[in-house]
């Protein structure tokens, strides 16, 4: 973070000092709510959750090197005392953020925003000092913790807005307010939450609503693909930007064709010229997520070429997103557990049959959360999908879902051993080194909440070291 005296901490976030015997020391340190990460002259933030209240580390962050603690209540050691804890976070980030010679760039969409964060980051950061979302901390504690880590050399700052709800972008932009706003799509995650995806497109929109007008520097970045996004340009005063596959793009793709393993390669066209682009990424989807990048280093300077070389050798920051890991025995496991949404689990499916050309492939498959009533139709649909594919084999894992991933599959015409229902990941690490072969591909894809990632670390530990149960 820059450096703020402790003083004018309290100031901006309006709480009172406790046992703070000079006001005037400043917080040069990183802004932590893990009382791990605490170190000399940080500042830490204390949350009551439901099983570990922060406050009861206050000593332990302090012995540690933290200048003080942001609280509800003193704590015997140097304290900020406010009566909300997040309100405060958020309104010490929006003091930081204005503070800044940084540009801010905000992006937001039903899938892909991980990726394509990471993809922007990658990029610009070849241009100058850039800070980025790590991970998804995309909500209202891990977006001002996310800015509040930049310093006075930042020069971007690339921030994921997530959303389950109407106003909560609005609230997120009034935070960290972006100079440039990229919208993805629109698309079925959350829907059962949001209730249509006329909602969901009301809430994503509210980030280009935010956006400063085109004479103050403001610029919206919209899918040319997505109907629902293209829609957005009439609701805001910034420069409009279109990037896709669509010959009306500003910024677009052309001759996208898939490698021998998978991997997408194609022309980029930009207003400033354009360049041949081969990712190091898996699967076909990555091509809009890399337009979307592309389109905001345009923006903010960056030539065809800079951008097509970034691009080119950019790799995955985050784990559990089409993370690819081929066993000695021949074996690859592609970790795509972190989420699942009916559009990425398309495209993990489509991903997995481009690099599997000639292999046997397998689709370890689990439960789309929060897809409402559009549950059993879009589980059926992603089953049926599998074998249009060719996919050698379904595991279905899990209970109700499950067993739709699987109907769809039988109902497709998958009615011998092409398709399984297991009960859990354990049974489907079971399932799969009995029957598992050299040269076969794994995919392994779900909603966080299934946990699947241990079916890929079991897969990848037994083809390291033996024998390795999933946990």
């Amino acid at each position: 973070m820059i450096a703020l005296s402790l003083a004018e901490i309290a100031e901006v976030v309006g709480g009172q000092t406790h046992d703070i015997p000079d006001p005037s020391v400043q917080v040069t340190g990183p802004v932590v709510r893990d009382s791990r990460e605490a170190g000399p002259g940080s500042l830490f933030v204390a949350f009551a959750g439901e099983r570990v209240d922060g406050h009861d580390f206050a000593a332990a962050v302090v012995e540690a090197g933290a200048v003080a603690v942001l609280g509800t209540r003193p704590v015997g050691v140097p304290a900020i005392v406010v009566d909300d804890v997040q309100t405060a976070l958020g309104a010490l980030a929006r003091h930081v953020v204005r503070r800044l010679g940084a540009t801010l760039v905000a992006l937001t969409g039903s899938a892909g925003k991980t990726s394509t964060k990471d993809l922007i980051a990658q990029v610009l950061r070849r241009k100058a000092p850039t800070v980025f979302t790590p991970g998804s901390l995309n909500n209202e504690i891990g977006l001002p913790l996310t800015a509040l880590s930049a310093t006075e050399e930042t020069r971007f700052l690339v921030l994921e807005m997530g959303a389950r709800g109407i106003g909560h972008i609005r609230y997120l932009a009034g935070l960290t307010p972006p100079k440039v706003g990229l919208v993805l799509n629109v698309g079925s995650a959350h829907i059962g939450e949001f209730g249509g995806r006329e909602q969901i497109a009301q809430a994503k929109g509210e980030l280009v609503e935010a956006l400063p007008s085109e004479a103050e520097g403001g610029t919206a970045i919209l899918n040319a693909d997505d109907p629902y996004v293209r829609a957005m340009a009439t609701r805001t005063k910034a420069k409009v930007l279109l990037f896709g596959e669509s010959g009306e793009a500003d910024v677009r793709a052309e001759n996208v064709r898939l490698t021998d393993t998978g991997q997408p390669s194609f022309r980029l066209h930009t207003p400033s010229g354009a360049s041949d682009v081969t990712m190091r990424l898996y699967g076909e989807h990555h091509v809009s997520n890399a337009l979307a990048a592309a389109a905001v280093a345009h923006e903010l300077g960056m030539s065809a070429d800079e951008i097509a070389v970034a691009l080119s050798e950019a790799g995955s920051l985050s784990r559990w997103r089409m993370e690819v890991t081929e066993r000695p025995d021949g074996v690859t496991v592609v970790n795509d557990a972190y989420n699942a949404n009916p559009e990425s689990m398309r495209a993990a499916l489509r991903a997995l049959a481009a690099m599997g050309k000639g292999r046997r492939t397998w689709a370890v498959l689990g439960k789309m959360a929060e897809l409402g009533d559009e549950a059993l139709a879009e589980h059926d649909a992603v089953g049926r999908l599998a074998v249009r594919l060719n996919v050698s084999k379904l595991v279905a894992v899990g209970g109700r879902e499950a067993a739709w991933l699987q109907l769809g599959a039988y109902n497709e015409g998958s009615w011998g051993e092409e398709s399984v229902h297991v009960s859990d990941a354990q049974a489907a690490v079971d399932l799969l080194r009995s029957e598992l072969r050299p040269g076969d591909v794994v995919l392994v894809k779900a909603s966080r909440s299934v946990g699947l990632e241990s079916v890929a670390q079991a897969l990848v530990e037994t083809g390291a070291e033996g024998e390795v149960s999933a946990r």
